[in-house]
């Protein structure tokens, strides 16, 4: 990957969640050295500190919670998202729940529209997060972040202007394993790539992530790639509120950020859903930062053994 520079950009909300204790996670993987392990790498990086969510006054359909304050921070994420971009940086954004999503890719893809590029996302994640307000139980918003910047309905007043929507069919959900019915059914009408456990145990990692790799280079693409927490087992990284058994082994993992980092087309990336309260002395933080280290040019045969 060339040496492009880093923008850090810190997304403390946890409204999205049905769970407190995300609003720790930035300041979690910065005390975890997340900047000094990327400029070790050789990348120069900016830390741009905690985005402050702007004032909104909307309500949603549905059972919807806490939509102002996840509108805030999409708009104060999205603005400086889309600053970093123009500036010819790479943003990391450092969560936070999964809600942050709403600014981060919506920004991307805002910038890939300017360049007169397409977008990609790959959704690292035990969760497709496509649902809307009318198909949610729960209400939490997480869990509709790529209905939303997909362009699915219901979601007015989240953003300030009309959104570049990205196209379903370049949606790519990996290592899911926990699907709402209707969010399933919607899924398949609008034609998501959806790779689930049973996919990746079929054919393997490499195979499947090199399909989407391929599917971004066919298209002279962006790629914003979204790591969750639970797109790992547990037992890798047990700081997270929505644990999901049979995720991605450490290995797994891995292969899957290192193709990323081979392929040199990963243009931002999300690092969400860490809940520091749940993890057991920072393993789920520090696996966080070996994994954005490997999605930047760390190969796990360089890194010193770490006890967990």
């Amino acid at each position: 990957m060339a040496k492009r520079s880093i923008a850090l950009i810190g997304a403390p909300v946890d409204g999205g969640a049905g769970m407190s204790g995300c609003i720790m996670g930035p300041a979690a993987l910065r005390v975890a050295n997340i900047g000094g392990a990327l400029s070790d790498l050789g990348f120069a990086v900016e830390d741009w500190g905690d985005v402050t969510p702007e004032q909104v006054s909307l309500s949603l359909g549905g059972q919807t919670h806490h939509e102002n304050e996840v509108a805030g921070f999409a708009r104060a994420l999205y603005k400086n998202g889309v600053d970093a971009f123009s500036k010819g940086m790479l943003p990391i954004f450092l969560g936070g729940d999964h809600s942050l999503s709403m600014g981060t890719v919506t920004a991307a893809a805002r910038h890939a529209a300017a360049m007169g590029k397409t977008l990609h996302v790959l959704w690292l994640d035990a969760h497709p997060d496509f649902n809307r307000p009318d198909t949610s139980h729960s209400g939490n918003m997480h869990g509709m972040s790529a209905a939303f910047f997909c362009g699915e309905p219901g979601f007015d007043g989240i953003l300030e202007q009309p959104i570049d929507p990205v196209d379903p069919r370049h949606f790519h959900v990996f290592g899911v394993r926990s699907i709402d019915q209707k969010e399933g059914e919607l899924l398949r009408e609008r034609g998501v790539d959806v790779m689930d456990m049973r996919h990746i145990d079929e054919r393997g990692v490499a195979s499947l992530i090199r399909s989407v790799l391929e599917a971004v280079k066919r298209d002279d693409a962006m790629l914003h790639v979204s790591l969750d927490v639970d797109f790992l087992d547990p037992a890798c990284a047990p700081g997270v509120g929505t644990t999901v058994p049979g995720g991605a082994t450490y290995r797994e993992a891995h292969l899957a950020m290192e193709m990323i980092c081979d392929s040199g087309l990963m243009t931002s990336l999300d690092l969400v859903e860490l809940n520091p309260y749940l993890d057991e002395r920072g393993k789920s933080t520090r696996m966080l930062v070996n994994l954005t280290e490997s999605g930047f040019g760390r190969r796990v045969f360089d890194r010193p053994t770490t006890a967990y």
